[in-house]
C-alpha cells in the first residue's frame, strides 16, 4: 500500500487530481496530512470523499507523542538511533531548521508507531518540507522506501534538510527540468530522478466557441492568490503602458489574498479603474473553466518573491492554455517547460514590465499570432500535460514498489480508498 503524506490534505486541487489517477490505476493508498484542509475550493464527490477520509495528525496528543518517543527505541531499534542521529547532527540550513527537524522527528515517531502494524509498501510525500520531514523519518523508522515530489516554496522558502532527503530517497518526482537540475546539484543520482509533470484534466478545460466575444474589447486574464510571487503588480504596471499606447483592452485578475488592498490602490493610483478589475475572491475549480473562456489572452507575470516564495509550474497556466488562450509568462523555474517561447506562448524575463507590456501588446494587435499560439498551446497541453498521461511514470514507479510486497499483505488494511478497497 502507498501511504501519501501532505502538509494540509487536499488544500491544493492537485493532490485530489493525482490521487484520482492513483485510484483509477487500482493502486491502494491512504492519505495522511499534518493538518486538515483549510481551503474548500472543491466540491466534486471524489474530493469531498478524499477530504473526509484523510488521516489528520494534528493536533498531536501530547501524552501519546511522549509515549511514542519513549517506546520508539524498543520498537524500531537501530533504525531509531540512526534516524535520531541524523535529526540531531545532520546538515541543516539554519539553527531554526535543526529545531524544526527535531520537532518533526517526534511527530514521525508517533506516526510510525501507529503505522507499524499496517501494510506499508512505500511512503510518498507531496511537498518536502513539514509533511515531507515526517514522511522521511517515518519511512526510515519503519524501514520502508521513501519518495517525494518537490514543488516551490518547500524547496526554497521552507527548505528543511533537503540534502538528506535527496540522498535517501528511493526516487524523486521532478515537476520540470529545472527541478531535475536542482536535485542533481544537491547530489541526486540520475536514476533517482523522474520528470512527472503536474497535469490537469483537459476535458474540463476546452476552448470557447469561435467569436464568443466579438465586438467586445480584448480581455487579458490573470488569476491566483494575490501574493508577490504571482507578479500582479507588474501586470498592472504593464496595463498602464498599454493604456498610454492607446491599446484597446481590459484586464481581469481573479483571486484574493494579502495584497488585494495594495493592488487595488495601485489600480486607483494609475487611474486604471476602467481597464483593470479584481474579482476579490478565489475561484473554485468548477468556476475556472468559464473564467478562462471569458478572455482572449492569459498571463502570469511570476517573479521570485523577496521571501524566496516562487511558483514551480503553475496549474492555472496549463488550464488557460487548454482553453485555447495564448499565454504570456516569465522565464522562471518550470514555466519554460510549458510555455515554449514563440511556439506555445510568449516568455519574458521576470520583473520586466516593459517586456511584459510588449508581449501583451503584440498579441492584442496580431490576432493571427494570438490564434496560432492559442492553438499550439492547447495542443501541447493535451499532449504533455493531460493528467492521466503525465502521471504514467509515477504510476509505474508505485506499481513497481507494490510488486515487491506479498499480495496477501496488501489486502490487510481496511482503511483504503483506491483500487478494489474503495
Amino acid at each position: 500500500m502507498i501511504h501519501y503524506i501532505t502538509p494540509t490534505g487536499i488544500a491544493s486541487a492537485w493532490v485530489a487530481n493525482e490521487l484520482s489517477i492513483v485510484r483509477q490505476e487500482g493502486i491502494p493508498f491512504v492519505l495522511h496530512s499534518l493538518r486538515a484542509s483549510n481551503q474548500k475550493f472543491f466540491s466534486s464527490p471524489w474530493a469531498l470523499e478524499l477530504d473526509k477520509r484523510t488521516r489528520v495528525l494534528y493536533p498531536l496528543p501530547i501524552v501519546g507523542a511522549v509515549a511514542s518517543l519513549l517506546v520508539a527505541p524498543l520498537l524500531f531499534r537501530r533504525r531509531f538511533f540512526a534516524a535520531l542521529a541524523n535529526a540531531i547532527f545532520g546538515e541543516r540550513e539554519s539553527l531554526r531548521n535543526r529545531a524544526v527537524v527535531l520537532g518533526h522527528f517526534v511527530v514521525a515517531c508517533h506516526w510510525a508507531r501507529g503505522l507499524r502494524r499496517e501494510n506499508v509498501s512505500h511512503i510518498h510525500s507531496q511537498w518536502i518540507h513539514s509533511g515531507g520531514t515526517v514522511g522521511f523519518y517515518g519511512a526510515w523508522l519503519l524501514g520502508k522506501t521513501f519518495s517525494f515530489t518537490g514543488h516551490a516554496a518547500d524547496l526554497f522558502r521552507e527548505r528543511v534538510a533537503l540534502k538528506d532527503k535527496v540522498r535517501r530517497a528511493d526516487f524523486i518526482v521532478c515537476i520540470s527540468n529545472f527541478h531535475r537540475d536542482l536535485f542533481k546539484r544537491l547530489g541526486a543520482r540520475d536514476e533517482q530522478l523522474h520528470i512527472v509533470y503536474c497535469g490537469i484534466n483537459v476535458t474540463h478545460f476546452t476552448p470557447a466557441a469561435e467569436g464568443h466575444r466579438r465586438g467586445e474589447r480584448p480581455r487579458i486574464l490573470s488569476s491566483g492568490r494575490l501574493v508577490e510571487k504571482k507578479g500582479f503588480a507588474y501586470l498592472i504596471d504593464a496595463c498602464k503602458i498599454l493604456e498610454e499606447r492607446g491599446v484597446e483592452f481590459d484586464c481581469v485578475i481573479g483571486g484574493n489574498g494579502p495584497l488585494e488592498s495594495e493592488l487595488r490602490e495601485q489600480v486607483a493610483r494609475l487611474d486604471l479603474g476602467n481597464r483593470v478589475s479584481l474579482t476579490g475572491r478565489a475561484l473554485t475549480q468548477e468556476e475556472l473553466p468559464e473564467f478562462m473562456r471569458s478572455g482572449d489572452i492569459y498571463t502570469l507575470a511570476c517573479v521570485w518573491a523577496k521571501d524566496d516564495d516562487v511558483d514551480g509550474l503553475p496549474q492555472m497556466l496549463m488550464e488557460a492554455m487548454a482553453c485555447g488562450l495564448p499565454a504570456v509568462s516569465t522565464n522562471l523555474v518550470g514555466i519554460p517547460d510549458l510555455v515554449i517561447d514563440q511556439k506555445t506562448g510568449l516568455l519574458v524575463e521576470p520583473n520586466n514590465v516593459g517586456e511584459l507590456a510588449d508581449a501583451l501588446d503584440r498579441l492584442l494587435k496580431d490576432r493571427g499570432l494570438a490564434a496560432r499560439l492559442g492553438r499550439s498551446g492547447a495542443e501541447y497541453v493535451r499532449e504533455k500535460f493531460e493528467i492521466a498521461t503525465s502521471l504514467r511514470p509515477l504510476m509505474r514507479l508505485f506499481k513497481k514498489r507494490l510488486a515487491t510486497v506479498d499480495s496477501g499483505e496488501r489486502e490487510r488494511s481496511g482503511a483504503v480508498i483506491g483500487g478494489e478497497h474503495a
